[in-house]
């Protein structure tokens, strides 16, 4: 394993912090690790170098509305892997994998690992084609949920191309011991109920056919408006700023908050210190149309009860009258209900959430996920030789 090189590429320095934590684990195993990242000072590329790895500034993102940098990221993709040389090529996002295969080619003999960060891009017949067309016999996936997993078996890959794994995370910081700050801030006590989301807020892609939000903040505001009724005294937050230009998306967003939930609903914007605040939460609310495990994670590693949609990879963690409350999606009726039950019933909410919390804290431990990502390395290793 020491004299594997592995050249990971990560579209964002500001984000992918699964992918900056899988790396720090990998580079303690001995796996010589080589980052591809926007910036080498931005975000997180100064503690991939303390992690060990290599960081090279090589930009390869592009979206749809910027179709015009794409033999930009085709030759960047090709200039970067013949100078860095790898074992084994590993993926994290949706574009930068696509760009990547059409750089190299099908019959590039240098195996790639496309780790799929969710399913959005799947649940489209266009961008699912895509992925599997331009795939070739060198190319593998990562599953990060059950239901990617077996998507790819639906779409025809072989089994034995597939792997699941979760998308681990450092779950030190996530204490569970409420300290009031967010409560402070927000100005109410410990008895008062309070219920959070917490999501970056992305705009509608319109060539999805979006009309809203896949993160679902009309859902938990209007959830919230309709939960009141029986809660008078409940109080809503929204943690999390917007992502890349839906700064005006999160301005309607507010808008509509100040209008429906009659001042009930306070948003703070992105926040470093999640960890901290989450323990002052009564109830996490993960309202999304697409998502993968996501915002399930931390609030179960902070103790505290999860209502959830029943989309993607949340089944996966949150499981139905075992480890929280799961609903169908775009149905504010059916979260408010769910909301109310796990509010008046703090005992019952109190067992899901130990239930919760010890299986997130062993699928999502990104120590063990770093270990399992390595022995998946190896796989595909030995399998490339044996083709080869």
């Amino acid at each position: 394993m020491n004299s594997m090189k592995v050249l990971h590429i990560v579209k964002t320095a500001v984000g992918a912090a699964w992918a900056y934590h899988q790396v720090r684990v990998l580079c303690s195993l001995g796996i010589k690790v080589v980052v591809a990242l926007p910036s080498v000072t931005e975000g997180l590329a100064p503690r991939y170098r303390q992690a060990g790895a290599t960081v090279i500034p090589v930009n390869m993102d592009f979206g749809v509305q910027h179709l015009w940098r794409v033999p930009g990221a085709l030759a960047a993709s090709r200039r970067l892997v013949r100078e860095v040389a790898p074992d084994l090529v590993h993926l994290h996002h949706v574009g930068t994998t696509l760009a990547t295969r059409i750089a190299l080619g099908k019959s590039s003999p240098i195996p790639r690992i496309f780790q799929v960060p969710g399913p959005l891009h799947l649940e489209h017949s266009v961008f699912a084609g895509l992925d599997t067309r331009l795939a070739g016999p060198q190319d593998y996936w990562i599953a990060t949920c059950r239901w990617t997993y077996q998507k790819y078996l639906d779409l025809g890959i072989p089994s034995e191309r597939v792997f699941l794994s979760y998308a681990g995370t450092d779950i030190k910081p996530f204490t569970g011991i409420r300290k009031g700050h967010l409560r402070n801030e927000l100005g109410i006590s410990s008895e008062v109920p309070l219920v959070g989301m917490v999501a970056y807020i992305y705009a509608p892609v319109w060539f999805l056919g979006q009309r809203q939000g896949l993160k679902g903040h009309e859902d938990f505001m209007m959830a919230l408006r309709l939960a009141r009724q029986t809660l008078p005294g409940l109080r809503g937050v929204i943690i999390g700023g917007p992502w890349g230009n839906a700064a005006w998306y999160e301005s309607r967003l507010r808008d509509l908050g100040a209008e429906i939930c009659n001042g009930s609903l306070t948003f703070v914007g992105a926040r470093a210190d999640v960890p901290v605040i989450y323990p002052d939460l009564d109830l996490a609310v993960v309202p999304s149309h697409s998502e993968n495990c996501g915002g399930a994670v931390e609030p179960l590693l902070s103790g505290v009860p999860v209502v959830a949609t029943n989309v993607g990879g949340l089944p996966d963690l949150v499981q139905d009258g075992k480890t929280g409350w799961l609903v169908s999606p775009r149905n504010p009726e059916a979260l408010a209900r769910a909301m109310l039950d796990a509010l008046q019933n703090r005992e019952e909410a109190r067992r899901r959430t130990s239930e919760g919390q010890k299986l997130a804290e062993h699928l999502f431990d990104v120590e063990r996920v770093g270990r399992e990502i390595a022995g998946v390395y190896e796989k595909v290793l030995t399998r490339s030789t044996r083709s080869n």
